[in-house]
């Protein structure tokens, strides 16, 4: 393991990618890091990992002020039963309330949702906890969407998972349509907006990495990889003219798609390949330093902390 520091580890230069380059007369307005995909569990030393990365994240010397988190806090709880799953929220309020001073606003990540397998997770979908619920309360959340102004930028957090048979797939559906829509209207044209989503609205990496062509000589995009209503979503963004920036998750790879002056950036995971090694080979354990500019420009660059695989018995 290596020894914590302010630095940030060396990395690729394809993992540094940044908005339009400001002007000598853009003023930043923050600092932020993304962190996503913790999946935090007891094994292979998880929690040891993520409390690195914490403070790897707050001993930059340009430090963030604010830590956006696009989901997966906990290894999964869409198949595990009751226990298991409290176990791993327990541990997540732990190594938060030890580890963090900075603030956090948090979307929720498909293994976050309780239950959605009812028969290996043994729930009924009854429960008071089942499905959004318990990561809610877990995470102190009112909403599993919702939106919020700070540092002259207008941030929406979106829930991409609709559950759908024993599973889920990437939607927003009817309700959170139509307040994404109440709330872009809402928002004045002169104020850039961020989006957070844990299921990647676009992402280029997946067409590259995960897909195949079928017996049908057509390549299909799995309902759970991707947003199934990404057309819908990017009209409306692209509508309002003040969209600059979607962070998502899920994928544990880092990636870049830019589309109608709308970016869409895929950046990582703090557990890289689920704590067992380093994803593809090429995206280490990390997380996002982004600097956002009262232009609606921002730049991006991803961060290793350090992590070495620990796999135990």
């Amino acid at each position: 393991m290596m020894g914590m520091g302010g630095a940030a580890i060396m990395v690729p230069n394809w993992a540094r990618t940044s908005g339009k380059i400001a002007t000598g007369t853009a003023k930043r307005s923050v600092r932020l890091a993304q962190i996503s995909d913790i999946h935090l569990q007891p094994e292979l030393g998880a929690a040891k990992g993520f409390a690195q990365c914490l403070r790897h994240i707050q001993s930059q010397a340009d430090a963030p002020k604010l830590i956006l988190n696009t989901g997966d806090s906990i290894m999964d709880s869409i198949a595990t039963k009751e226990p298991r799953t409290e176990l791993q929220w327990d541990l997540w309020q732990k190594v938060v309330r030890d580890d963090c001073s900075l603030p956090m606003e948090i979307a929720l990540g498909n293994h976050d949702y309780w239950g959605l397998d009812r028969a290996k997770s043994e729930t009924s979908g009854n429960e008071p906890r089942w499905g959004k619920r318990w990561a809610l309360d877990a995470l102190e959340l009112k909403s599993s969407y919702r939106s919020f102004d700070r540092f002259g930028w207008h941030f929406i957090v979106l829930d991409s998972v609709e559950p759908f048979q024993n599973g889920y797939r990437g939607r927003l559906g009817e309700e959170q349509m139509a307040w994404l829509k109440g709330d872009l209207a809402a928002t004045p044209k002169s104020t850039p907006i961020l989006i957070m989503s844990h299921i990647p609205i676009v992402s280029v990496g997946l067409l590259l990495n995960d897909l195949k062509e079928n017996k049908d000589h057509n390549i299909e995009i799995p309902g759970g990889r991707m947003h199934l209503d990404a057309p819908q979503i990017h009209s409306l963004f692209r509508q309002h003219g003040n969209v600059k920036l979607c962070l998502s998750g899920h994928l544990h790879i880092l990636d870049r798609g830019e589309y109608d002056g709308i970016t869409y950036l895929t950046s990582g995971a703090v557990s890289s390949s689920w704590w067992k090694g380093i994803r593809l080979d090429r995206f280490d354990y990390g997380y996002a330093l982004v600097d956002l500019f009262e232009d609606g420009s921002f730049s991006h660059e991803y961060v290793a902390y350090g992590w070495k695989t620990v796999m135990e018995s």
